[in-house]
């Protein structure tokens, strides 16, 4: 993707810019979802910068120079801007197979990585959803989907957005398939889903992303028993006050998607 086509981010707030030492004072609290270490580098700092603040397209520039070792905050700052922002999907589906492509090199490099697992799990899961889940299903995505994501937990059982991945892609190959086939099949299960996406919101109890999967998984998986609890997921959402531009863009999806119920 040029940069010349990156949109930009249409939430711009003071709040999500972390300057000097604010960026590691806060640095627990922006990373609980992905358990990222604070980085040594002065350079990846203004990547993770620009990154929290709503710069993806200067993200992905400055932590591609930095070589694998960048490749966590640009392969991050793609996903989020190709997941929320890019509206043309050909577009999209490009940026998500660049994105696994890169941490598939990354995690040659360094096997131990547990985001260059996640954010492969995660570009796949949405290139998946951009062609179709069942058509995904039969190219045996769903399966390099889900060995990324238990090997990102195995690295890192504190990986709170992996447990929201997992759970979701339950979730998903059941409402694709049905319970049966996708117990069957694929090895996934109601009662895991449903139990993933709990260990995770105790990970992360700040979380909006969370509770708006954790409501989309529960009709997946349940159909109208759990609305009335999705619902309640969803006004947790809406409610949550952001710490920087990703989770803006959680919140006011959860607006948007509210309102159009």
């Amino acid at each position: 993707m040029k940069k010349a086509t990156w949109k930009k981010f249409p939430y711009p707030d003071k709040a999500y810019q972390y300057a000097a030492a604010a960026l590691k004072k806060s640095w627990d609290r922006l990373h609980r979802g992905d358990a990222e270490p604070f980085p040594e580098r002065a350079a990846l700092q203004e990547a993770w910068r620009a990154y929290h603040a709503g710069d993806f397209g200067k993200a992905v520039e400055l932590g591609l120079k930095e070589g694998v070792a960048g490749y966590t905050v640009a392969n991050k700052a793609a996903m989020i801007y190709a997941n929320y922002l890019e509206s043309d999907e050909a577009t999209k589906l490009q940026c998500f197979q660049e994105i696994a492509a890169r941490c598939e090199a990354q995690q040659a490099a360094d096997p131990d990585n547990a985001n260059a697992w996640y954010i492969h799990a995660y570009a796949l899961g949405r290139y998946s959803q951009g062609i179709s889940v069942a058509k995904a299903l039969a190219e045996g995505l769903g399966g390099k989907i889900k060995a990324s994501l238990n090997r990102a937990i195995e690295l890192q059982p504190r990986h709170a957005d992996a447990h929201i991945a997992l759970a979701t892609w339950h979730a998903e190959v059941i409402d694709k398939v049905g319970a049966l086939v996708g117990g069957l099949t694929y090895g996934a299960k109601k009662d895991a889903g449903a139990a993933l996406f709990e260990k995770a919101l105790k990970l992360n109890p700040d979380s909006a992303i969370a509770r708006i999967e954790y409501a989309n998984g529960l009709v997946m998986m349940f159909g109208k028993a759990k609305m009335a609890e999705a619902e309640k997921r969803y006004a947790e959402a809406v409610a949550h006050v952001p710490a920087d531009a990703m989770e803006r863009l959680d919140v006011e999806m959860a607006k948007a998607d509210s309102e159009d119920d």
